[in-house]
């Protein structure tokens, strides 16, 4: 039983050893773009465009399969942007994030947090041996006027799966996970009953299902919970309660895919969400490293 244990406790060492989410990139990936001379809304398509082709940009050092998915709205295209690791196998998994903001904002939280998740995940997965395809999206377009309808980047790219009867496993929405709070009071939610549950401080992240969740997105939340990287609360709920839907996971599962949401739970904490006050310098790189280490360690599990 001793030695049972100690391979045991050597093999979770082994995959946290493989964890090495660097705070100094995510913040230089943050600057890079929060900072730009415009706001990267749909108005705004040369600025949006240039994060795109910065996104794509940094997806090329990691891997050889990197494509944009273009697609035109009102005269105008835009544009997805896909990097992908394991290519030879069938099966795939989806991890996508929205790089558009609503409005004239930097969009720091909503959703920087999520790309640049995206781009360090690239990095880690680099060269890794995988038995299921990682795909690694970045919406366009997830924002108003567009969110809920089929211009919606992530409808785009989930239309494309199901028409082409691809084996998708499931998918992974990666929605504002840079922001918590310690303090009580932080944390509200759409049920006032909830607090008793889940505390009133804003200081973990949250893994959102809805009911029948799937195979996929309750292996993935049973997974993240294991890996121990930061405080981790699971909510499962009805679909129709509000907020529970609120990004890009909403499409997979319109597909009929098995799809969850990993968040801080947005304007439930973030008081900054739609605001020019979303700025990069009120995130907690630190927890959100945190996050995204658990997100890579949980794609391991489920890909190896």
């Amino acid at each position: 039983m001793t030695r049972f244990l100690f391979s045991i406790i050597l093999l979770l060492w082994s995959y946290h050893s493989q964890a090495n989410t660097d705070t100094i990139i995510l913040k230089n990936h943050l600057k890079n773009i929060t900072k730009t001379p415009a706001y990267r809304n749909h108005q705004n398509l040369t600025q949006l465009n240039a994060i795109a082709d910065y996104i794509k940009t940094d997806f090329l050092k990691y891997s050889d399969s990197v494509s944009f998915q273009e697609y035109e709205v009102d005269g105008k295209m835009y544009k997805n942007v896909i990097c992908s690791f394991g290519t030879a196998n069938q099966q795939r998994i989806i991890v996508g994030a929205h790089y558009d903001v609503c409005g004239n904002q930097e969009g720091a939280d909503d959703n920087a947090s999520g790309v640049v998740g995206l781009l360090e995940l690239a990095r880690q997965l680099k060269e890794k041996k995988l038995n299921k395809r990682i795909d690694l999206v970045a919406y366009t377009l997830e924002e108003p006027p567009y969110f809920r309808t089929e211009h919606m980047g992530s409808y785009v790219h989930a239309k494309y799966l199901a028409e082409h009867q691809t084996n998708v496993f499931g998918m992974l929405s990666v929605e504002m996970i840079g922001y918590f709070k310690d303090e009580k009071k932080s944390q509200e939610y759409p049920l006032g009953i909830l607090s008793w549950f889940y505390g009133s401080k804003g200081n973990y992240i949250t893994l959102v299902n809805k009911f029948s969740k799937g195979k996929f997105a309750r292996q993935f939340s049973n997974n993240f919970k294991k890996t121990r990287t930061i405080s981790t609360k699971k909510f499962t709920g009805p679909k129709a309660l509000p907020g529970i839907d609120f990004s890009d996971h909403l499409n997979y599962w319109n597909f009929g895919y098995s799809a969850l949401m990993i968040t801080d739970t947005s304007f439930y904490r973030n008081k900054n969400y739609h605001k020019k006050t979303d700025k990069l310098e009120t995130l907690d790189i630190n927890r959100m490293a945190k996050v995204i280490d658990g997100i890579y360690l949980t794609l391991l599990a489920l890909s190896n």
